[in-house]
């Protein structure tokens, strides 16, 4: 009886560890998806950079939303982030410029195109 018992409980485990990664597969999204999703996001995707450049793309995409939003003018230029960029004097130039890109991808994407 106690053989039994063993060779039960090593026989279930070794069942429970077989089907795991079944599951775990199962839960992974299909490849298809992925790829029939990823171009409809990709203009708010950063561009290859600095953490600072990444950082004011997406500052910049973030400001044209609240600026459409509010009613504001809407023009990168006149924005806080903009004339005040968070990063240290080396890096503002590149925040700028990303913070632009940025900015008009926003107002491309979202069709109102700066008018």
């Amino acid at each position: 009886m106690k053989n039994t018992i063993r060779c039960t409980a090593s026989v279930i485990a070794l069942t429970m560890m077989s089907i795991a990664p079944a599951f775990v597969r199962a839960q992974d999204p299909p490849k298809n998806n992925q790829t029939q999703n990823a171009p409809a996001e990709e203009w708010n995707t950063p561009p290859a950079g600095t953490e600072q450049a990444q950082q004011g793309y997406r500052d910049g995409i973030l400001a044209a939303k609240l600026d459409v939003t509010a009613k504001r003018k809407v023009d990168a230029q006149s924005s806080h982030l903009y004339q005040h960029p968070p990063v240290k004097a080396a890096a503002r130039e590149e925040y700028r410029s990303s913070f632009t890109a940025g900015y008009q991808a926003a107002l491309k994407h979202n069709g109102s195109g700066g008018e």
